[in-house]
């Protein structure tokens, strides 16, 4: 099954968030190729970006989602789809385009205001428990 993974899980797993243990247990699934996990281009450099206001040095970690994870770039037709949808965040709209090309089953993420349209959102508790427990 192929599941989109927004960037906030892999932030509660780096800040050691609430839903540490359930972040983690999804990346460690797709790690073990249980599940095809996608993420966004620009999840890396946000994961970058933000662990260095935290003075994390976390190049290792991302060099290790390289590998693991399939990195779906934005261009210019992604973002034509992202402003027709109306939605507050253009992120989150880039993302869910991002998913929707690439037909992922599940988009996987903790905000609560992540855009909803015909991928089912889950929270990684909500997919832990539907999917791997």
């Amino acid at each position: 099954m192929k599941i989109f993974i927004d960037t906030n899980i892999f932030l509660d797993v780096i800040l050691d968030r609430a839903y540490v243990e359930e972040s983690t247990s999804i990346l460690n699934s797709c790690s073990q190729k249980l599940f095809d996990g996608y993420v966004a281009d620009i999840t890396l450099l946000n994961i970058d970006y933000i662990a260095a206001k935290q003075s994390k040095d976390i190049r290792a970690f991302l060099q290790i989602l390289n590998k693991t994870f399939y990195v779906v770039g934005a261009d210019n037709s992604v973002y034509d789809k992202a402003f027709k949808i109306k939605n507050n965040d253009l992120e989150d709209t880039v993302q869910y385009v991002c998913a929707s090309m690439i037909e992922c089953s599940v988009i996987v993420s903790n905000d609560k205001n992540f855009y909803k349209g015909e991928i089912e959102v889950l929270t990684s508790l909500e997919f832990v428990e539907k999917y791997i427990r």
